[in-house]
């Protein structure tokens, strides 16, 4: 006997029995069903007619549209094809460079329905990460090479992950305080310190006496220490796997690439997911911690409690971490 007919039959044994009996109760019990399904093929049973015990198909009456097109097939495809990325890397440059918002999850879906092979990943031992739960407590800085007379600067915020994104000709001190007025015109947030690496364009006299100026702290990483900037030199690599990876020789020049870089920093602001986010954007992240941001009178009392006084770049400075027990987290 086929398996829909043993249950059509076991169905009608069910509302025979509540009908002998007369009582949902009792008929259940001896049935060993619950009620609830009693009930349900009672009301459901038309006298005479087998058919109406039949299990109902469950699939809806009207198909959402599929958004899915052949044309968004072929670009997800040529996406994977040209950019080797993965399905998150694709749906953030459907986003920012198509105007499409499609899941990961759907671009997982083509992907695997094209028989397309995952990108192999090469992962690293896991270190534990902090990150400083006040906007503006650190923000790192760093600099890198984009092409011939381009460099450039980042800044990152180790809380909400929101970055200041600039282009200078020269990696210098003059430019490092142009940098810094940059970063304190754009974040939406006080600065309690700057960290950086030990690059001259950083560590030297002209730019700490501008942090002093705006009571910021100054905080250099130990030398050969690059994993302590680790947040900004990750989303310096992002960049260029995102954003240069996709511009032409002549448009990393800096009169085209400034606007451009700015775009960017605005989407990579407002409209990036962020993994280390849990999916939020960096904005959205200091929308929660907005209310723990500092006001200037107790980022000036920090910055005068800590007696602060500019740091040598040589081996006095390592002594005098060593004997102060100031660390790059202080």
């Amino acid at each position: 006997m086929a398996k829909d007919e043993r249950k059509i039959k076991a169905r009608s044994i069910w509302v025979e029995t509540y009908k002998k009996l007369g009582s949902i109760s009792k008929a259940a019990r001896k049935c060993g069903i619950p009620r609830s399904t009693l009930y349900r093929w009672v009301k459901r049973h038309k006298e005479g007619l087998l058919e109406s015990l039949q299990d109902i198909s469950k699939k809806p009456k009207h198909l959402a549209k599929q958004i899915i097109t052949p044309k968004l097939v072929k670009l997800i495809l040529s996406i994977r094809s040209e950019f080797k990325f993965g399905q998150h890397r694709i749906s953030t440059h459907l986003l920012r460079n198509h105007s499409i918002t499609l899941s990961p999850t759907t671009v997982w879906r083509v992907l695997n329905n094209h028989d397309v092979k995952p990108i192999k990943k090469y992962r690293k031992r896991r270190t534990n990460t902090y990150n400083r739960p006040i906007p503006g407590d650190r923000v790192q800085l760093d600099v890198t090479k984009i092409a011939r007379n381009c460099y450039q600067f980042t800044a990152v915020d180790d809380c909400t992950r929101m970055r200041v994104l600039r282009v200078y000709e020269r990696k210098t001190a003059e430019n490092s305080v142009k940098f810094l007025f940059e970063i304190l015109d754009s974040f939406p947030f006080n600065i309690i310190r700057i960290q950086t690496d030990w690059g001259t364009e950083f560590f030297n006299d002209d730019f700490q006496y501008e942090l002093h100026e705006h009571f910021i702290k100054f905080r250099p990483i130990r030398p050969r220490s690059p994993h302590l900037n680790g947040k900004v030199e990750r989303s310096q690599q992002t960049d260029k796997d995102e954003f240069y990876s996709l511009l032409r020789p002549r448009e990393k020049r800096l009169p085209m690439l400034i606007p451009k870089l700015l775009e960017w920093e605005r989407f990579y602001n407002y409209d990036r997911p962020h993994a280390s986010l849990h999916g939020r954007t960096p904005y959205e992240k200091f929308q929660e911690v907005e209310s723990k941001a500092p006001d200037p009178h107790s980022i000036r009392k920090i910055f005068w409690k800590k007696r602060e006084r500019i740091l040598p770049r040589n081996y006095e400075y390592l002594q005098f971490i060593k004997k102060s027990s100031v660390s790059h987290m202080s």
